[in-house]
C-alpha cells in the first residue's frame, strides 16, 4: 500500500511538473507578472519621483569617485611629464658629450685633454662606448616613458569624458524630472477641478435654494407695498395743504384786483 501511495505521489510531482512546463505554467508566469505590475502601478506617483529623486542623488558618489580618480590620473600625468622631461634632457646632454668624443676620436689624434686631465685615445674610446650604451639605455626609457605618458594622458581623456558624460546626463535626468513634477502637478490640478465638477449638484442645489429664498422676500415686499397702495387711507390733518389753498387763493385774488383797476383807469 505505501509503495502504491509512493508511485501516485511520483506520478502526480511528474504531471504537475509537465503541467508547469507547458499551458499552465504559462498561466503562472502570467499571474506573477500581473501581480508584480499591479503592485508597482498600485504605487502613488509622487513616491515614484521621490524615489527617482534619490537614484539620480545617489549618483553622486560615484562622481565623486571619478573625480577622486582623475585628479589622481592628472598627478601621475604630471609626473610623469616632469621625468620625461628630465630624462629627454639628459640624453640631449650626453647626446652632445657623444658627439663631441666621436669628432675628437675622427681627428686622429693619440692623446686627448679634458679638463685639465689627459687622456689616451684607447681611454676615450672605452668612454664613449660606455656613454653610448648608457645613452641607448636611456633612450629606452625615454621611450617607455613616452609611451606611459601617451596611455595614462589617453585615460585621463576618457575619464574626463565619462565624468562629462556622467554630469551631462545627470543634469538632464534632473531636467526630465523636474518636467515630471509639473506634469504631475498640473494633473493632479485637473483631477481636483474634476472632483469639483462631479459635486456640482450640491452647488446646484444650494443655488436654487437661494433664489427661492430671494423671491419669496421680494414676494412679500411686494405685497407690503401693494397694502399700503391700495389700503392707506387720506391724512385729513395735512397743514401743509392748507396753507398752499390759501396761498393759492391769495394769489390769484390779487391778480384779479389789478385786472380791475386797470380796465377803469383805462375808461
Amino acid at each position: 500500500m505505501l509503495k502504491k501511495l509512493i508511485v501516485g505521489g511520483t506520478l502526480a510531482v511528474l504531471l504537475g511538473g509537465v503541467a508547469l512546463s507547458t499551458g499552465l505554467g504559462s498561466y503562472v508566469r502570467t499571474a506573477g507578472g500581473w501581480i508584480q505590475q499591479t503592485a508597482k502601478d498600485s504605487v502613488p506617483l509622487e513616491w515614484e519621483i521621490k524615489r527617482a529623486r534619490q537614484m539620480i542623488a545617489d549618483l553622486d558618489p560615484e562622481i565623486t569617485t571619478n573625480a577622486k580618480r582623475i585628479a589622481h590620473e592628472k598627478i601621475q600625468v604630471a609626473r610623469l611629464e616632469s621625468e620625461l622631461e628630465r630624462t629627454t634632457e639628459r640624453l640631449a646632454d650626453a647626446q652632445s658629450d657623444i658627439q663631441r668624443l666621436r669628432s675628437d676620436l675622427e681627428q686622429g689624434d693619440s692623446m686627448f685633454v679634458y679638463s685639465g686631465k689627459t687622456y689616451t685615445s684607447a681611454q676615450v674610446r672605452d668612454d664613449l662606448a660606455r656613454r653610448f650604451e648608457r645613452y641607448k639605455t636611456r633612450k629606452e626609457t625615454a621611450d617607455k616613458l613616452q609611451q606611459m605618458l601617451t596611455a595614462r594622458e589617453n585615460t585621463l581623456a576618457a575619464a574626463h569624458d565619462r565624468m562629462d558624460a556622467m554630469l551631462s546626463a545627470k543634469r538632464q535626468l534632473e531636467v526630465e524630472i523636474e518636467n515630471l513634477q509639473a506634469r504631475l502637478a498640473a494633473v493632479r490640478v485637473a483631477q481636483t477641478s474634476s472632483q469639483l465638477a462631479l459635486d456640482d449638484s450640491a452647488l446646484s442645489r444650494t443655488r436654487e435654494l437661494l433664489d427661492e429664498i430671494e423671491t419669496r422676500i421680494d414676494v412679500e415686499e411686494e405685497v407690503t407695498h401693494v397694502g399700503a397702495e391700495y389700503f392707506g387711507g387720506i391724512e385729513l390733518d395735512d397743514s401743509d395743504e392748507g396753507e398752499l389753498l390759501d396761498e393759492i387763493s391769495s394769489y390769484f385774488d390779487e391778480d384779479e384786483s389789478k385786472s380791475l383797476a386797470s380796465i377803469k383807469i383805462e375808461r
